[in-house]
């Protein structure tokens, strides 16, 4: 497959200065992709180390869960237990002590 841009004369893959500049263009778009992953990733480890908690928040409070478990123990349908905690059905399945 070619390419042709209308606008730009240096971006045609007909010829071997457009590959080139293309070719160099994607170098350059490669080098910044891994720039920003690893800055990504140094911000992650930085914020883990302040402690700051990845991820959703608990729809269940501590004190919740224990309850839902205990309900979920005495035989309690799962459905009732998550309607009264405005969860789903399968927040109050996965609980596990």
């Amino acid at each position: 497959a070619r390419f042709r841009s209308l606008a730009q004369p240096w971006a045609d893959t007909d010829d071997s200065t457009g590959r080139l500049m293309l070719a160099i263009l994607g170098g350059l778009a490669d080098v910044e992709r891994d720039l920003i992953k690893t800055r990504t990733a140094e911000g992650r480890a930085r914020a883990k180390a302040r402690g700051v908690k990845m991820g959703r928040r608990p729809k269940l409070t501590p004190a919740q869960k224990a309850e839902a478990l205990e309900r979920k123990a005495n035989g309690e349908p799962h459905m009732s237990i998550a309607r009264s905690f405005n969860v789903s059905n399968q927040t109050i399945g996965r609980l596990r002590p």
